[in-house]
């Protein structure tokens, strides 16, 4: 295990370990320098006072180049290039575009085990950590049946419903754990042994923290936000009021995601997040195959591992002329307009491109928003 970082990626975590994973520092600075060359150039560091960046952050710009501090940072390189498969940023072409809608994208995610399936078509599902046991046997069953129809199932490595549905999706090696920790800690570290199965077989273990970071209790709504992100769909499986999982619904429907939830008994407290979901507008179920009902695709797609990548256009066959318009497809639906800033062709020829991708099968139109689509010929 060994990765060797780019010039540009060093950059993106020196600036991220400065600002010490401040979204708001990173991308003020980023926007007010408009290159991250120029944000780390020491003369720039006169005017991260007047951006009001937190002093904190100022003062450890200030000392990055003491040697103490130096030392403490090689060292957290020589972590991630020692420790991680693989490293991306949204330039490069690995980082999971569906993140790429929102403007709290993580600038870095440090991974091991299969980057591939970041691209892939995912489906979250979270709940409660203290589960009973017909909450954990709902969240397995729901796993496997979804991972076996072709969906890399993706949750946050929490004891609980978390732990059952990668357990799962395991058997069909179709896994995304993201953590609120650095790459070196696994927490809980009960779950030690499913992390190692996770990479072991052939899923993924993603966080946009840097190494040594603890697991400090704001992290987890942030993780929340990156497996929401990922994801067509969010179902909850069984949460009290008080669960977590309830953040990753809120922030599902932030992000326009579909939301799930099995119900349970009417005086099972352990339901009642999951009740409450569906009174503000989550689709009630009680079988996977109503999930793949509502996000329109056929629920006998199986999807064949060679084809969790993205294809590419050799492997698909597409007209010369549809290969650009293709190419700016994701998993996630994305209107005419987010496509046209995408592509330098008329508007009117690139709806027609659609057209012609949808005839082919390789697009799919839903509620105005165009999506890649793979089909069962494929």
């Amino acid at each position: 295990m060994s990765t060797q970082l780019s010039t540009h990626q060093c950059q993106v975590i020196t600036l991220w370990y400065l600002v010490q994973h401040s979204l708001a520092s990173y991308h003020k600075l980023l926007d007010h320098f408009g290159d991250l060359e120029s944000v780390l150039h020491q003369k720039s560091l006169s005017t991260w006072s007047t951006l009001k960046i937190h002093k904190t952050h100022i003062e450890r710009a200030k000392n990055f180049k003491q040697p103490e501090q130096q030392r403490h940072f090689q060292s957290l390189i020589d972590l991630i290039c020692r420790e991680c498969d693989f490293v991306c940023t949204p330039l490069d072409p690995q980082y999971p575009k569906q993140l790429l809608h929102y403007s709290d994208h993580p600038p870095i995610l440090f991974g091991q085990g299969n980057i591939e399936l970041l691209n892939a078509p995912q489906i979250s599902i979270v709940g409660s950590r203290k589960a009973s046991k017909a909450g954990l046997q709902i969240s397995y069953d729901f796993a496997y049946f979804l991972a076996e129809a072709g969906f890399t199932i993706t949750s946050g490595l929490a004891n609980g419903i978390d732990q059952a549905a990668h357990d799962a999706a395991l058997k069909h090696c179709r896994t995304i754990a993201v953590m609120g920790t650095g790459i070196d800690n696994t927490y809980p570290k009960t779950n030690h042994l499913l992390r190692s199965n996770i990479i072991k077989h052939g899923g993924t273990v993603i966080t946009e923290f840097l190494p040594f970071t603890p697991p400090l209790q704001y992290h987890f709504p942030r993780r929340n936000r990156i497996v929401s992100g990922l994801s067509l769909a969010v179902l909850v499986t069984q949460a009290s009021l008080g669960s977590g999982s309830l953040i990753t619904a809120k922030a599902a429907a932030e992000q326009g995601k579909l939301i799930f939830a099995t119900p349970g008994h009417i005086y099972d407290s352990t339901y009642q997040g999951c009740h409450q979901l569906i009174r503000e507008g989550a689709t009630l179920v009680d079988h996977p195959e109503q999930i793949l009902e509502d996000i329109a695709l056929p629920t006998h797609w199986h999807i064949k591992q060679s084809e969790i990548q993205q294809e590419s256009p050799n492997s698909v066959n597409i007209a010369e002329h549809l290969v650009t318009t293709y190419n700016i497809l994701s998993w996630q639906g994305q209107d005419i307009d987010e496509l046209s800033n995408k592509i330098q062709i008329p508007t009117s020829m690139l709806i027609a491109h659609l057209m012609e991708l949808e005839l082919e099968g390789l697009c799919i139109q839903q509620f105005g928003l165009y999506s890649r689509h793979t089909t069962s010929s494929l």
